[in-house]
């Protein structure tokens, strides 16, 4: 087989492990593709938790087919026991020859073991074909499993003059229908969505996903996406029992620092879960607190859509590893309001610098992805594991 074939082949599993995207969370997204005489013989990927993992769901498929072929997988197979048996004996079972993993699996529990154990078995294994690809699929899985922490997005929408809303508040809508369509895909592939208490009592959000199936191309038929956990950081727990996110299938987490057991019996009776935080040194919940809280309920990635004083608390904080800002094609004026809060920056060496890595037109509206770069910013702060 060529470094082509190769190339080709671990390709195509990363291409199928993106038909999990929406659905496999907390596991990772993962793709197996098995080759026998240069011919796909069976192609998997994993689904959802508790459902067989990507190299069972091709090895079924493959049939007598498996014995000798090569296994080309996105992530290392794994070794032990969780809702599933062990993806290695499956693979060992079959009679697979050979596998190419694109990485190893970052979580402590597996971390070479996989790859150990076949090769012990006499299996020939190659790893790191298309590495950086498999990263950039599951970079919250591969983050919670090294830090204990999720990768965090903040989406902001502005016009090409930086601001997200007139000096009244009003907000609807800065952007295209195009662009709101892709903010719900942003959505449906976070674990959580994170927002502020100034945002539900200024515009009563919904923070779920709101498309059909069928806007969702990496699905396959009759699949649904999942609906993130919801989030919002109220610190004195001003949440109205009557919000539109409380009224709505799915959990709403409300992050707060007011530990009041009548104002917590209120929210709860209204449908929301309330967990109590410390305080950061600059008042309101402490972020990397409730990032790290995240993580151990087994969120991944999160998204936070929220105005400019959570928005710019997050960047300070080191908390952000990618921004995503929508700019539509039109002029707000001075008065509006801008993308963050960010007191302190005085001098232009206190900038933040950032980094584009992507730059599309989705609609009428341009999405820029940045990351931050800054050396001497507060970087992530890794949570005990």
């Amino acid at each position: 087989m060529s470094p082509d074939d190769e190339l080709r082949y671990m390709a195509r599993a990363l291409r199928i492990a993106r038909s999990g995207l929406y659905t496999t969370d907390p596991n990772p997204r993962v793709g197996c593709v098995l080759v026998r005489d240069n011919l796909v013989v069976g192609e998997g990927f994993h689904r959802r938790a508790g459902e067989p993992h990507a190299e069972r769901n091709a090895i079924d498929l493959a049939g007598d087919a498996a014995r000798g072929a090569t296994a080309f997988v996105t992530l290392e197979p794994c070794c032990h026991h969780g809702r599933t048996p062990p993806c290695t004996d499956a693979l060992l079972e079959a009679g697979i020859a050979r596998v190419v993993v694109a990485m190893e699996d970052p979580n402590p529990i597996v971390s070479g073991r996989g790859l150990r154990r076949l090769r012990a078995a006499g299996v020939e294994v190659r790893t790191g074909l298309m590495e950086q690809m498999a990263r950039a699929l599951n970079p919250g899985f591969e983050k919670r499993m090294r830090g204990g922490m999720p990768y965090v997005r903040c989406k902001l929408a502005a016009s090409l003059d930086g601001r997200t809303s007139m000096a009244s508040g009003e907000s609807v809508w800065i952007t295209s229908a195009d662009a709101r369509r892709d903010v719900h895909r942003l959505r449906a592939r976070s674990s959580a969505v994170v927002t502020g208490i100034g945002t539900v009592l200024a515009d009563n959000p919904s923070m779920n996903v709101r498309l059909s199936s069928n806007e969702f191309p990496a699905l396959w038929p009759n699949e649904r996406p999942r609906q993130p956990l919801r989030v919002v950081v109220d610190t004195h727990l001003r949440m109205p029992v009557e919000a539109r996110m409380l009224q709505l299938p799915g959990a709403t987490l409300i992050a707060t620092c007011e530990d009041s057991p009548r104002a917590i019996a209120r929210a709860n009776a209204a449908g929301a879960e309330v967990q109590v935080f410390p305080a950061a040194p600059s008042g309101g919940v402490d972020l990397h607190v409730l990032l790290c809280y995240l993580a151990e309920r087994e969120i991944n990635e999160v998204l936070i859509e929220a105005g400019p004083t959570l928005a710019g608390a997050a960047l300070q904080a080191g908390l952000v590893d990618e921004l995503l800002i929508y700019q539509a094609p039109h002029l707000m004026g001075d008065s509006a309001r801008g993308l963050f809060h960010l007191p302190g920056l005085d001098t232009m060496q206190q900038r933040i610098p950032l980094k584009f890595t992507d730059v599309r037109q989705i609609g009428i509206d341009l999405r820029l992805t940045l990351i931050p770069v800054r050396d001497d910013q507060p970087r992530n702060r890794m949570c005990e594991i």
